[in-house]
């Protein structure tokens, strides 16, 4: 969505944003791990460039994301359908609709993972602090966000993907 303010919208059916047409950002193997997560990027509908929101929704099976810490941003997220498992580094936390989590930056690394039957709906917020970079503890691969604010991947002895 373009940030002309003439196109963007005062309202929305948070439902009625289509998802992203790619499922993720993330190179292979990683990528495909990410099939049964859907994202809706509402900040974008708005024009938001100092922070995102995703309407994100998990089927049965899926996981949010690698688990993962960022050096600059700060994540929240708040659960409204469904029941996932919060993984951290120091356990696992069951959540419920209602329940919500916060992620500093430099903090536990952490994954969404549904392991239930239902889909999980949740709202996750980040801010797009430049210079970010990713950790990814249990898996081959770095991430740093560059000038042009996209993420560029690597393996974590330097090589590109």
């Amino acid at each position: 969505m373009t940030n002309d303010a003439s196109q963007i919208l005062p309202a929305v059916m948070a439902d009625q944003v289509p998802p992203r047409t790619k499922p993720s950002n993330y190179p292979e193997p990683f990528f495909s791990r990410m099939q049964g997560r859907s994202k809706r990027q509402l900040g974008d509908v708005f024009g938001l460039a100092n922070f995102g929101v995703n309407l994100t929704e998990l089927v049965p099976g899926a996981e949010s994301a690698l688990r993962h810490s960022h050096s600059r941003q700060d994540e929240f997220i708040y659960v409204l359908e469904g029941s996932p498992t919060l993984v951290t580094e120091s356990g696992e936390t069951l959540l419920a609709p209602g329940m919500c989590a916060g992620f500093p930056a430099g903090g536990e690394a952490h994954q969404l993972q549904n392991r239930t039957d239902a889909t999980v709906v949740f709202l996750e917020v980040g801010d797009r602090v430049p210079g970010d970079s990713v950790h990814y503890p249990r898996d081959d691969i770095q991430a740093e966000l560059d000038g042009s604010g996209q993420w560029v991947f690597r393996h974590k002895d330097g090589t590109p993907y």
